[in-house]
């Protein structure tokens, strides 16, 4: 049995477990509830046709790439900054608890006030989601520095600059990386809601406007373009992780279990 613990095989084995019990589902409850593989192939087709996918697709990735990007490069600095500087560490650290457990969906109606209902508000709740998540994984590199380094850094004569420069900055670097990892699927949660509650165009906006036309296969079309759009951008950033930054500690996933 060791055939089935090859990587092809499992994969292939589960996506044809997954279509057989989806495929069971629509036969059971139906297409109107649940479509089957081949009506949702057909729905994508449709809306691939017209070209409103392909559109929809671009502007959500736009949206959480923009968003994701300007949130990361403002959370780096903040949270190394946090994370050195004890002082600001001790008034930040329980205002930063605090906020993370609002999820970011809680501030679409205050972002639509504060932004507007343009392009504003959506990127600006992708970097409220990605903001919180950078800061405090890194925050957790800062802290997990050992002090030897630091002491011995300072022995021979290292500025605080220097410290942060040539000693932080490296050992946090796989706690960033983690920290941007996660925030990019938080991005996609985040854009998914203001999509539907504030959005004419994106994935969301499609998945929220089908249930108009009880186009149940659209919906299923909406949810597997997120999922690929997901594992396309994850897998993405990992390579990335593996090939530029593997000096630094960062292993994928696959590189683990290698």
């Amino acid at each position: 049995m060791r055939w089935i613990e090859k990587k092809w095989v499992s994969v292939s084995l589960l996506w044809i477990a997954v279509l057989c019990i989806w495929q069971l589902g629509a036969v059971v409850y139906g297409p109107d509830v649940i479509p089957g593989p081949w009506s949702t192939l057909k729905g994508g087709q449709e809306l691939l046709a017209d070209g409103t996918l392909t559109k929809y697709i671009g502007i959500s990735f736009y949206r959480v790439l923009v968003g994701w990007v300007l949130g990361s490069l403002v959370a780096i600095p903040v949270g190394l900054i946090i994370g050195k500087v004890n002082v600001i560490r001790i008034f930040a650290e329980p205002f930063l608890n605090f906020i993370r457990f609002i999820p970011p969906i809680a501030f679409i109606t205050l972002f639509l006030v504060w932004f507007g209902i343009g392009e504003q508000s959506k990127i600006a709740l992708i970097m409220y989601a990605t903001f919180f998540i950078v800061v405090l994984n890194i925050l957790t590199g800062v802290m997990s520095v050992e002090e030897d380094k630091i002491r011995s850094a300072r022995s021979m004569g290292a500025s605080e600059w220097q410290i942060l420069l040539h000693v932080i900055v490296p050992a946090t670097i796989p706690y960033i990386f983690t920290g941007v990892r996660i925030a990019m699927g938080t991005s996609y949660m985040a854009i998914i809601g203001a999509e539907m509650i504030a959005s004419n165009e994106g994935v969301g906006y499609l998945i929220w406007n089908s249930r108009l036309f009880f186009r149940t296969d659209w919906i299923f079309v909406g949810l597997f373009c997120l999922g690929f759009m997901g594992f396309f951008t994850d897998r993405l950033l990992g390579w990335f992780g593996k090939k530029v930054l593997f000096r630094y500690g960062v292993v994928s996933v696959a590189g683990k279990r290698r």
